[in-house]
């Protein structure tokens, strides 16, 4: 092979690798990668490979992971109060297709994110605007980012982007405001605390009242039952000493008459006037109680 001929296959060989260096790209699993002809997208590659395009073409390489767009600066709302609240979020999001992004946006990251921007803070001014101050602190909070996901999902989707999550991580109030909001809440868990106080209270009573009355009830019947065991033990009483006297009258009557005397005589310092022939000093005169022969 003459020099000449060898010089013109070197220059061959020089000029295909690259052609194929400029007509060969490789799609990694982190991109998508949109080919460019002319200025018109002809091919969009997102799946990893090597793939082939005419010299001419472009290629874009687009982030295919998922992308953090987090305010630096709290922005102002206004609640439905007419109260300043400051809020700072943070928005997840994706390129899901990729042409359309680049019609859109043209595949400028910046851009897209101010337009992500200004759809969460429009859709953000929208529902703090309806709402009180402490719903947003404490009370409404997932259910205003799970509003604010699906609509930024619908209208970041004419862009070409998939919102995975949008978050509230920092709310802050002015120093009046948030005085405001916290006396509020004191006089709200007052009010309920003594809500509940006075419910507990009633109960209490009734409870009460209750006890009361199931002890009146349980001490008059056991009184009844007293009552009625004790008349029957004095019924049974006089029917014993009825039938034991009965047997023998005249002891009984000597048996009452000694009591008689007992009760009558009890101390020394005790006298009576009575006559002598008195039947109550019957048994003084005899054993048997009979009177005195003239």
């Amino acid at each position: 092979m003459t020099p000449r001929a060898a010089g013109m296959l070197g220059v061959g060989l020089a000029a295909l690798v690259l052609v194929l260096a400029i007509s060969l790209y490789i799609v990694y699993p982190w991109h998508h990668v949109i080919v460019l002809r002319f200025g018109q997208v002809v091919d969009v590659r997102s799946e990893p490979g090597l793939y082939v395009k005419l010299p001419w073409d472009s290629t874009i390489y687009l982030d295919s992971r998922i992308l953090t767009i987090d305010t630096l600066d709290a922005d102002r709302f206004i609640t439905t109060e007419k109260e300043n609240l400051l809020v700072d979020s943070f928005i997840k999001w994706r390129i899901k297709d990729p042409k359309l992004y680049y019609t859109s946006v043209r595949a400028e990251e910046g851009l897209a994110q101010v337009r992500l921007l200004q759809i969460i803070n429009r859709s953000l001014r929208d529902e703090i605007g309806k709402r009180k101050v402490t719903d947003i602190v404490s009370g409404e909070r997932d259910e205003v980012m799970e509003v604010l996901r699906d609509r930024a999902t619908e209208t970041a989707s004419e862009l070409g982007i998939e919102v995975v999550d949008v978050r509230i991580k920092r709310v802050e109030l002015p120093q009046q405001v948030s005085e405001n909001v916290y006396r509020n809440m004191q006089e709200e868990r007052r009010r309920v605390a003594n809500e509940r106080r006075s419910t507990g209270d009633a109960e209490k009573e009734k409870i009460t009242a209750e006890a009361d009355k199931d002890r009146t009830i349980i001490i008059a019947e056991a009184q009844r039952e007293a009552e009625i065991i004790k008349g029957e033990g004095d019924a049974e009483s006089a029917r014993i000493y009825a039938q034991a006297y009965g047997q023998h009258p005249e002891f009984y009557a000597f048996y009452r008459s000694l009591n008689a005397y007992s009760n009558s005589f009890g101390t020394g310092s005790d006298f009576m006037v009575i006559d002598a022939d008195s039947e109550f000093f019957r048994y003084f005169r005899n054993q048997f109680g009979d009177q005195a022969e003239e």
